[in-house]
């Protein structure tokens, strides 16, 4: 039971490190986007933008920890030629879900980021 227990406190503390991971990822876009929630979640968007126009956000949940971001479902040349280690994450048309992430991946987490911020901001981030 002892064994169990300290295995769920240290998934969680793995599992914290990784929120504020990927929260670091959208960090850069703090002060050009709002924060809001939709359904629950935190996300980021252009001000004034309506509530499904948004760019993207970080839950964490159960095991895992969610990486929303809506430009690449409504452009999917997006993530054309991303690596293996980062599509094997994605769970969704906007979703990427993490149980680790290695200095690689969020790299080009980061720069997938970068590239689906200027297509958002150029107004069509949203179909």
């Amino acid at each position: 039971m002892a064994e169990a227990d300290g295995r769920a406190r240290r998934v969680a503390a793995e599992l914290d490190v990784l929120e504020a991971r990927l929260r670091d990822v959208l960090e850069p876009y703090l002060g050009r986007l709002e924060p809001f929630e939709v359904y629950g979640v935190e996300m980021l968007r252009r001000p004034g933008a309506g509530a499904h126009d948004w760019f993207a956000g970080v839950r964490a949940g159960g095991n895992s920890v969610k990486f929303s971001l809506l430009p690449m479902h409504t452009h999917p040349d997006l993530i054309e030629g991303i690596s293996w280690g980062l599509r094997k994450n994605k769970s969704g048309a906007s979703v990427f879900t993490f149980t680790t992430i290695d200095t690689q991946v969020l790299a080009e987490l980061e720069a997938l980021v970068a590239r689906a911020f200027d297509v958002y901001m150029a107004g069509s981030g949203a179909g």
